[in-house]
């Protein structure tokens, strides 16, 4: 769905402005490759903080605890 917006957004721009949009579509993969690394990096964050959490709270479920469920009104 969000290809889709984006290229009804792309074609809107082509329409009004053909050299914005042009530009839009050369520079759109130089910004996805450069994002790249941005991404990896919050990934192996997110894997990190998962794991200590983990590591944290193994005490804890090792003595039985168990998180309840949602609060029943």
């Amino acid at each position: 769905m969000k290809i889709l917006i984006l290229f009804l957004a792309w074609c809107i721009l082509m329409v009004l402005c053909w050299p914005v949009g042009l530009l839009a579509l050369v520079l759109l993969p130089l910004i996805w490759l450069i994002s790249l690394p941005l991404r990896l990096v919050g990934l192996t964050f997110e894997a990190v903080f998962a794991l200590l959490k983990a590591l944290l709270l193994l005490p804890a479920r090792l003595l039985g605890y168990r998180p309840r469920g949602p609060a029943r009104s």
